[in-house]
Parts: structure tokens; C-alpha cells; sequence
């Protein structure tokens, strides 16, 4: 019994292609990627995202400066750990070039042991390369974190 090939398949296509550029990442992705394995206490989802060696920079709202993946995800778990209910929600992001994004959250939140729940509206400033999130800075003022990540992608232009 011999094989018969469908007609659109009958010709051997010898063409040679051209390797496929990877694709690049999308920021929006990531972030929202980031921001939903957080919601759900996957922290090594949350982890994926970053370099060998981010620096979470809270210290402009007291909470201090996070080198290492080791203490970054030490903070991420920590934040989480006092809530018993916790929604993060990306509000806006916003890719200004030369790996830098602002990104406004809108988390609600109900504290371990309470019955209330507490909001928070607040801004990242991220750099990135090669898809991996390398530093991030925290502001409460959206209009500062702005300016602050314009500036940012100025300089690294």
C-alpha cells in the first residue's frame, strides 16, 4: 500500500526561512503576569519576573531598600503575610522606552484578624532588561513617580 500525498503537499518546499528574532517581551504582560501570581501567593511566579539581582526600593514610604532575590521575596511574603484578603489591580502602565515603567496599583486589603479593609493607590517605577524586572521603586504620589521615571528614561536614552 503506497502513501499518497494531499495535493497541497506534493511538492517539497525547499525555500529556506530566516530564523525568527525572538520575540520580545511585553512589559504589560510581565507586570500583569507578576501582579496576578502575587494576588494568588505565588511567589515564585512573582520571582520569575526578576533579575539575578533586583533591588525593591520602598524607602521613600519607611519601608526600606530590598537588595537580592532572596530579600525582595522575603518583603513580597512579608506584605502579603498581614493580610487575610489581599487584591492588587494594575490601574495603569505605562512604557516610557529605554526600560523604564511607571505602573499605578490600586490594592484593597482586609488585615490578618480584622474586618475592615484597608486601600492603597501607589506607583512603581520599574527598569527592566532582557525582560526581567532589575529595580523597583515605590511613591505614593503618582504625579512624583511620574516625573521621577521620565527623568529615569532620559538618562538611560
Amino acid at each position: 500500500m503506497s502513501a499518497s500525498l494531499a495535493p497541497c503537499c506534493s511538492e517539497r518546499n525547499t525555500r529556506r526561512t530566516m530564523p525568527e528574532e525572538p520575540a520580545k517581551p511585553d512589559p504589560n504582560g510581565v507586570i500583569r503576569s507578576m501582579t496576578d501570581a502575587f494576588n494568588r501567593r505565588d511567589f515564585d511566579g512573582v520571582m520569575a519576573s526578576y533579575s539575578q539581582c533586583p533591588v525593591w526600593d520602598t524607602s521613600a514610604v519607611g519601608l526600606g531598600v530590598h537588595e537580592g532575590r532572596d530579600a525582595v521575596r522575603a518583603f513580597h511574603e512579608d506584605w502579603q503575610r498581614a493580610y487575610e484578603d489581599f487584591e492588587g489591580v494594575v490601574t495603569s502602565l505605562e512604557d516610557l522606552g529605554n526600560g523604564v515603567l511607571v505602573t499605578v496599583f490600586y490594592n484593597r486589603a482586609r488585615p490578618a484578624g480584622g474586618t475592615g479593609f484597608v486601600e492603597l493607590r501607589f506607583a512603581l517605577v520599574m527598569t527592566w532588561s532582557d525582560g526581567l524586572v532589575e529595580q523597583v521603586t515605590a511613591y505614593t504620589d503618582i504625579a512624583e513617580a511620574r516625573a521621577a521615571a521620565e527623568r529615569l528614561a532620559e538618562e538611560r536614552g
